[in-house]
């Protein structure tokens, strides 16, 4: 059985932390939950729930994941027969099922592909789980890509897995928004394989730090859009 380690960047979550964790499989070696900058009971409730926890003080989604896989690294040249197979990364807002885990994996157990990605298709999404700027950004992203790179992506979901010498070879360094679409294309400028699994979708607890404001949603717009545009004419 592949080594698998969990990755859930945390920003006041304290009301669904508990939820995704003990969701997420009994396959799992080690749930990595990334506090960033959180000011609630984020932190112990993830501990009392059973993971691990990392605290990131500087604010945005890549610095947290950039944290978890420094965390994981670090482990690994310490103790090698720790050194994980896959990682998935998992929103800590419980909008996602991380029950899915076990069919996101799938695809690079059985079949090797490098790269899954866990799309929330309109026919599993609750209905309101996603912002109208949330499904346009999807679309005109993965549009792009499309039309750049001749990309099968249909989503940026951030419920997705990937072969960890995988992800060590993208050298991942977007520190906010724009992480989920840089991996993807970095993905494609590598020619890895990958696939996408329809997944299960609902309304997140809390409201969404990006699509939940008008700021959060330009800016990862932004951000987003510029990853393309710059792969595109590299």
């Amino acid at each position: 059985m592949p080594i698998i380690k969990v990755i859930i960047p945390a920003y006041n979550e304290a009301e669904s932390i508990a939820h995704v964790i003990r969701d997420i499989p009994a396959i799992v070696d080690e749930v990595i939950v990334v506090s960033n900058t959180s000011t609630d009971n984020t932190e112990h409730n993830a501990k009392k729930a059973g993971a691990t926890v990392l605290v990131e003080a500087q604010k945005g989604y890549g610095y947290a994941c950039l944290k978890g896989m420094a965390y994981i690294a670090s482990t690994a040249n310490n103790n090698p027969s720790q050194k994980p197979d896959i990682i998935v990364f998992l929103d800590g807002d419980y909008s996602d099922y991380p029950e899915d885990l076990t069919k996101l994996i799938q695809p690079i157990v059985e079949n090797n592909i490098d790269l899954v990605i866990g799309a929330r298709v309109k026919d599993l999404r609750e209905k309101g789980s996603m912002t109208s700027p949330q499904i346009f950004g999807n679309w005109l992203a993965t549009r792009l890509m499309w039309l750049f790179f001749n990309s099968k992506f249909t989503d940026l979901g951030p419920f997705r897995a990937i072969k960890y010498d995988k992800l060590l070879a993208l050298n991942m360094v977007d520190k906010t928004y724009g992480w989920t679409v840089e991996m993807q294309l970095k993905a494609l400028k590598k020619k890895y394989s990958y696939t996408e699994i329809p997944v299960n979708y609902r309304n997140r607890i809390g409201v969404s730090k990006v699509s939940g404001t008008i700021k959060g949603a330009i800016f990862a717009g932004v951000k987003i859009l510029g990853w393309i545009f710059k792969y595109s004419f590299k």
